[in-house]
């Protein structure tokens, strides 16, 4: 297991009892952070982008390793929408992280405000 997922997995026990109000937490923190990045504007340093881009690829790394585990719950058409999500952000990431275009973090902040919405109803 890698630092990461034992890390993810040892938090939502420590936190929150429902795994789904946990990973909303954790895409809300996510996109908070991708937020500030992109009210920073163009250009950066890397040396402040980093950690918020970092984050973000951990949450998505752990959620795809996850939904790529044979005996996880979900239908299998879930599982593979968010492998293709996690490397869409990957490489939004990737091309961000290149130009320094600070609209391209707006497809990250959406997608996870978006899912960690979704979590939230289903945890209501």
């Amino acid at each position: 297991m890698s630092k990461a997922h034992e890390a993810y997995a040892n938090s939502s026990r420590m936190v929150i009892s429902d795994p789904r109000e946990f990973e909303a937490n954790l895409l809300l923190k996510a996109a908070a952070r991708l937020q500030k990045l992109r009210d920073m504007g163009d250009n950066v340093r890397i040396d402040e982008s980093e950690p918020h881009l970092i984050y973000n690829r951990k949450i998505w790394t752990v959620f795809a390793a996850s939904a790529a585990e044979m005996d996880h719950p979900l239908p299998k058409p879930i599982k593979q929408n968010i492998a293709s999500l996690a490397v869409f952000i990957f490489k939004q990431t990737a091309t961000y992280q290149t130009t320094g275009e600070a609209r391209l973090l707006e497809t990250l902040i959406t997608i996870n405000r978006e899912i960690a919405a979704g979590l939230y109803q289903k945890a209501a």
